[in-house]
């Protein structure tokens, strides 16, 4: 269903790699923010073994990714960065990562959590489930019950119930954006990951490609695409 987005006060998007937001869902964070949404992106791993060059170590590379990541929050109006500097390509699903997921939404209190669907069916990428499942996991029930992470409670870091999660890449999405009026900015962010897109010569039509494509059976000329669960009582 093509929705007009209800503007929510706090966004939080978790993902695993720098660019998995802006190739997923910028121009949906970019119409959030231009609406008046508070938004914080929260960075699993700085992509530190996202290359095939030989020339560059894993820490140079997180640096040079994590100033990527930066310009392109700032061409999205991305208020909030919080990069968690976990090992690209290692991360499980367990309590350890579920706790510095809660301690975020604890401390920001998002209404909406945007993340990786991590049902969709041949999901390759292990960070990419690894961060899906831990995140749908923070949100319900973890964060929201007091006797999880009980330190957060000493810390006055308060339980919170999310309202809603937002799953890209959903294989069934039945929430469509139109981002007609952001996919320009999408685009812009997209190509600050310079070392991963490099010279993008064609990147602006890859984009518009595939966000017709969604759009397409909502008649809208061009969209981003999300499975909704909805939490709050």
């Amino acid at each position: 269903m093509a929705e007009q987005a209800q503007v929510p006060p706090r966004v939080m998007v978790v993902v695993a790699h720098p660019d998995d937001m802006e190739f997923s869902s910028a121009g949906t964070v970019a119409k959030f923010v231009r609406d008046g949404s508070e938004v914080m992106l929260v960075q699993c791993t700085s992509g530190d073994k996202g290359t095939s060059r030989r020339d560059l170590s894993p820490q140079q590379l997180a640096e040079m990714r994590e100033a990527e990541e930066r310009e392109a929050c700032r061409r999205l109006g991305v208020q909030h960065i919080v990069f968690l500097r976990l090992p690209d390509g290692e991360l499980v699903p367990d309590l350890a990562f579920r706790e510095k997921i809660v301690r975020q939404i604890r401390a920001f209190r998002p209404d909406i959590v945007i993340t990786h669907d991590p049902f969709r069916p041949y999901a390759l990428h292990p960070d990419h489930r690894a961060v899906g499942i831990t995140t749908i996991d923070a949100v319900y029930p973890t964060a929201r019950d007091p006797l999880y992470f009980p330190q957060h409670l000493q810390e006055g870091l308060e339980p919170h119930k999310v309202a809603e999660l937002w799953l890209f890449g959903a294989e069934y999405p039945d929430v469509y954006i139109d981002i007609s009026e952001t996919i320009d900015q999408k685009i812009e962010a997209l190509r600050a990951h310079v070392s991963q897109v490099g010279d993008a010569a064609d990147l602006a039509e890859r984009i518009r490609e595939r966000a017709r494509e969604l759009g397409a059976a909502q008649q809208l000329p061009y969209a981003e695409a999300f499975k909704v669960i909805k939490l709050r009582r």
